[in-house]
């Protein structure tokens, strides 16, 4: 209603909004992409987020959403999107549609889009979203990310929106020879995000920082 009763001006208060979240949140904690910065200057995260909370859009913290679930953190999506290394023309799959926000940011790279979405509410929601607001390069199905999405394979990135015990082999097996998967990685509390690297010999990993996520689900199994 907010939105609706102060129209244009809301509009370009969100614009300000957006490029002080990026330069306060974002690039003071050392995330250097242009292009990445690019993506999270234009898309409108208050679009993604519960009508009640678009005013707090751009604040320095994770949003609820539905079924439990939330989207990240700005500097969160900023930093794994960076970590991701995703150039425009890529092929790239996202475990954890959610709002679709980050998918988003994603095609605004230039990317073609996958995302796998566990919860059929949110899948629907995000698809919606995200044509809605003119995202024509991204593909959304209702399944279980530990599967990934092979019918599309190999992808030159993966990016997890949720925490997994260990690396999902079906996504490694996924990944192009370097390719890169970031996802955290732990049980709750003692998250980390990790970078595995695909390279003709084995897979490279490494930790970047302390966080926390929602919880993978499906099949440990995979």
């Amino acid at each position: 209603m907010f939105q609706h009763i102060l129209g244009p001006k809301f509009e370009e208060f969100q614009t300000f909004l957006r490029s002080k979240m990026v330069e306060d949140q974002i690039m003071r904690r050392g995330v250097k992409n242009p292009e990445v910065l690019a993506a999270m200057r234009k898309v409108k995260r208050h679009l993604f987020a519960p009508e009640d909370l678009r005013t707090r859009a751009y604040e320095d913290y994770p949003l609820p959403i539905s079924n439990g679930q939330t989207i990240s953190q700005p500097y969160i999506v900023a930093l794994m999107t960076e970590l991701l290394g995703a150039k425009a023309g890529q092929k790239v799959l996202e475990i954890g549609a959610g709002s679709g926000y980050q998918a988003a940011c994603l095609s605004e790279l230039g990317c073609e889009v996958y995302s796998v979405e566990i919860i059929p509410e949110l899948s629907t929601t995000a698809s919606l979203t995200l044509k809605r607001l003119g995202y024509t390069a991204i593909n959304i199905k209702t399944g279980d990310g530990r599967e990934g999405w092979p019918e599309h394979a190999p992808f030159d990135g993966i990016i997890a929106a949720c925490a997994a015990a260990a690396a999902p082999r079906g996504l490694l097996n996924q990944l192009k020879t370097g390719g890169r998967l970031v996802i955290p990685i732990g049980p709750e509390g003692t998250q980390t995000i990790k970078v595995f690297e695909k390279t003709a010999a084995e897979i490279k990993e490494r930790d970047i920082v302390p966080v926390r996520f929602v919880p993978m689900t499906g099949d440990p199994g995979r």
